[in-house]
């Protein structure tokens, strides 16, 4: 069996489990805090996957390690003092709660190889655990940089396009399905895979240099 696989395909089952969940409610939380209590009036600002689940973007998470889940609603001209600018800081919130619980698995990975893996070298378990954690850091590292891509309906576009003119960036929206659509067909011919992983590999090192703290008080 093919132990290192399978640990990748239980890390993406977790990460269908806590990071999409912790990203909506990010979103959720934030929009809240900005003066828009729609997502909270609808149940979303919970970890409970089930009121975040969609379940192509939840096969597409375990098969291919991203996905998405039902949109958080947002009522952003009726709520939000400044709509778009709120709407940014709203979408910024999904992709930053993923790097937190990237951080958090990285410092768990550290320990457990510093602590742990000298005591237990070779066992099952424990080399199990690592493969799951450094999975859940790439999954976490992953849905945040493609979720800030500068393309709609993802949260990157609402983070860019509050640079664009008003008429720009609502003349964009009314295209966002076939935008979508377009950004799949791009991701399936490969056309991102370069500045994906360089963002990907920026976003690891950024997180591996915060958490360098662990590495010195152990080595």
């Amino acid at each position: 069996m093919d132990y290192a696989k399978l640990a990748l395909y239980v890390a993406r089952a977790i990460a269908l489990l806590t990071a999409i969940p912790f990203h909506e409610a990010a979103h959720a939380w934030a929009s809240d805090k900005l003066g828009d209590p729609t997502a909270k009036m609808y149940g979303r600002m919970s970890l409970n996957p089930v009121r975040h689940f969609d379940l192509l973007g939840a096969l597409c998470m375990i098969l291919v390690g991203f996905g998405w889940a039902k949109p958080v609603p947002v009522a952003a001209r009726n709520n939000f003092r400044h709509p778009r600018r709120d709407m940014a800081l709203s979408a910024a919130a999904g992709p930053l709660a993923n790097v937190l619980l990237a951080v958090i698995c990285l410092i768990f990975y550290k320990l457990v190889w510093y602590l742990v893996i000298p005591l237990y070298y070779g066992e099952f378990v424990w080399l199990f655990i690592l493969n799951v954690l450094s999975s859940m850091i790439s999954v976490n590292i992953t849905l945040a940089v493609f979720n800030l891509l500068p393309v709609p309906p993802l949260d990157g576009s609402r983070i860019f396009n509050v640079l664009l003119p008003e008429r720009i960036y609502f003349g964009i929206m009314r295209y966002e399905r076939v935008i979508l659509f377009c950004l799949f067909a791009v991701l399936w011919l490969g056309v991102l895979d370069g500045p994906l992983n360089v963002m990907y590999n920026w976003l690891l090192q950024g997180l591996d240099m915060l958490t360098g703290f662990i590495d010195w008080i152990f080595t």
